[in-house]
């Protein structure tokens, strides 16, 4: 069996180009610096996963000299002109090389851990598709054990009917479909003290 793939969408870090709803709260150099601190969560919590092949999918350049090891991470760009493009070609991809479970996760949810990715892909062993919904009415996740484009096409994004739009999709499709817990992204500085974190310095 092929191992599973996780795919890692992330933005370039760059001062008032990231987290610009974030930065409304605290500034650009501020969202920043948190923004940062959501990466090395996502690294280090997927690092955490043993037999899996993490392909990291950068927004405008790749960066072989960041924090996320060569050795760990399959570097990429992200190719299309719109998060729902960009999502589809990377499940393309990764489906291309023979990957028989794909999960699609950001790189600012403080609640993805490696347990609950694990946990996602056990849940494509029994169903074709596992979700993460997000409180604010998207999701933070999405595996598919098979290519699924039109969960991708003329989908309102960063709005608060992507997850009824696209499990609606799937139940057309007739889908199975696993929900996982519901979290929140941090989009705004109400998530990141939700999370019970501190404010760096």
């Amino acid at each position: 069996m092929q191992q599973p793939a996780l795919l890692i969408m992330i933005k370039n870090p760059v001062a008032g180009r990231t987290k610009t709803r974030l930065a409304q709260d605290v500034g650009h150099d501020k969202a920043l610096q948190m923004y940062r601190i959501l990466m090395r969560h996502t690294r280090d919590q997927t690092l955490g996963l043993s037999g899996v092949t993490r392909y990291l999918h950068y927004s405008e350049f790749i960066d072989q000299n960041d924090d996320w090891p060569a050795d760990d991470f399959t570097k990429l760009l992200q190719v299309g002109p719109g998060l729902g493009e960009r999502m589809s070609a990377a499940f393309e991809r990764a489906f291309a090389q023979g990957h028989d479970r794909v999960i699609v996760i950001g790189s600012d949810c403080p609640g993805v851990t490696a347990q609950l990715l694990e946990d996602a892909f056990a849940a494509l062993l029994t169903h074709e598709v596992v979700i993460g919904p997000a409180h604010d009415g998207g999701y933070y996740l999405l595996g598919m054990r098979n290519p699924h484009p039109e969960l991708f096409t003329e989908v309102a994004w960063s709005t608060a009917e992507v997850l009824e739009e696209t499990l609606a999709r799937t139940q057309e499709q007739g889908l199975s479909v696993k929900q996982l817990t519901a979290l929140s992204d941090v989009d705004h500085l109400e998530d990141w003290l939700g999370y019970g974190w501190t404010m760096p310095q």
